[in-house]
């Protein structure tokens, strides 16, 4: 794992239960001007989906995008995390 991973991995890890945050957004964060691809393109590589919960960064127009197990998973996920907390 590289170093930009770690550093894109943790900061998911961070995103407490049943928020997002929008790729742009997350790469603005970390300082990375103009990536949100590369953000995505990192994420996809994700092999611990519980532990690092990437399902949580959607895209700037707060549409999911895509997912490793399917953007319908995704959504799946979102609101189900969504109705726990209310």
């Amino acid at each position: 794992m590289d170093n930009l991973q770690k550093i894109i991995f943790n900061e998911v890890k961070k995103l407490p239960f049943g928020s997002t945050l929008s790729y742009k957004n997350l790469a603005e964060k970390l300082n990375i001007r103009r990536k949100e691809r590369l953000v995505g393109k990192i994420l996809s590589q994700n092999k611990y989906l519980i532990a690092i919960p990437c399902h949580r960064i959607i895209k700037n127009n707060g549409k999911t995008g895509n997912y490793k197990l399917g953007a319908e998973f995704k959504k799946y996920l979102l609101d189900w995390e969504k109705r726990i907390i209310s």
